[in-house]
């Protein structure tokens, strides 16, 4: 993947995608085999190649009103590229689905950043279902659980993006470690349902994980479809399937220097043609120590996300 790319959309994918210190396959399928669906994916990564962004959202309804929700938020991707804080990214995705509540849409979402030089992973997630862990050190699967809030702190936090233009989202970090994987999916993998109508559901879910063998994402996580569409009375889904698995590798946090510099350039032609009509948003880099600085000197990068945790 290029430097400053955006990657997705949410048409029918099955494809890899590396970027520094981090790998990811995307599966999606929109409903009955229509061209394109309401789950929407995207992958994004920095100019310096230090910060890969990801989002898996889940649109209500089909259609052209989603494809052209779908373009708003690939606008959004490439505008907050560069920021490696991505709370600025979710709340204005947040008030884009507000002001699209009027046609109807909302959408629930996963928004997570990398960081390769401290290899913090940041997630954000819009009352979508919790993300599926692996960790290689204890050779055991969890769920990527949200962190707790007090119960008269919670009405308006985390939810459905457009459901409240100001609603908080908070930022669950874990640091991944070669071999770790994380996997992102849509609701339509816990909604699968057996022959007496009993869903799935995320202990489901996580019960097959179990059983898989994480060492090859690609495979692991069509093995993981096969099952829920065996447990679904082999019946496929009845929705858009989506489903972005991300791979923690050893390699080089940094962009090659000819990455760099095409970034460079592209940033250069971004801010030449702004004044063209329905040209693409400026990705301003986000102006923070770490993130300039970091640039620099790989050791003070390595310092963002805190300490990690044992």
């Amino acid at each position: 993947m290029q430097c400053m790319e955006v990657w997705g959309g949410n048409a029918a994918i099955d494809a890899t995608v590396s970027m520094p210190g981090l790998s990811a396959w995307v599966f999606s399928r929109p409903y009955k085999g229509d061209a394109a669906g309401g789950d929407v994916h995207y992958v994004s990564s920095c100019g310096t190649g230090r910060i890969t962004r990801l989002l898996v959202a889940d649109v209500s309804g089909h259609g052209e009103k989603v494809a052209t929700l779908a373009r708003t938020l690939r606008d959004l991707m490439r505008r907050y590229v560069n920021y490696l804080d991505q709370s600025a990214f979710v709340r204005q995705l947040n008030r884009e689905f507000a002001r699209a509540a009027t046609l109807g849409k909302f959408a629930t979402a996963i928004v997570a950043t990398y960081f390769a030089s401290s290899r913090c992973l940041v997630a954000s997630n819009a009352g979508h279902p919790r993300p599926l862990l692996y960790s290689a050190r204890t050779r055991e699967w969890s769920i990527l659980k949200d962190k707790p809030r007090p119960e008269d702190d919670r009405d308006a936090a985390n939810l459905p993006l457009g459901i409240d233009d100001i609603a908080r989202y908070d930022q669950l970090k874990v640091w991944l470690h070669p071999g770790d994987l994380v996997i992102i999916y849509t609701d339509s993998l816990v909604e699968a349902m057996d022959a007496d109508r009993r869903l799935l559901g995320e202990d489901g879910l996580l019960a097959i994980a179990r059983t898989l063998d994480p060492s090859d994402p690609r495979a692991c996580v069509a093995k993981l479809l096969d099952a829920v569409v065996a447990f679904n009375q082999h019946q496929p889904p009845g929705d858009d399937v989506t489903v972005l698995a991300l791979a923690a590798s050893a390699g080089k946090p940094q962009a090659s220097l000819r990455g760099r510099l095409g970034a460079a350039w592209e940033f250069v032609l971004a801010v030449a043609n702004a004044w063209r009509p329905g040209a693409p948003p400026i990705p301003w880099p986000e102006f923070s120590y770490t993130n300039i600085a970091g640039a620099l000197w790989e050791r003070l990068g390595r310092r963002w996300g805190g300490p990690e945790r044992a």
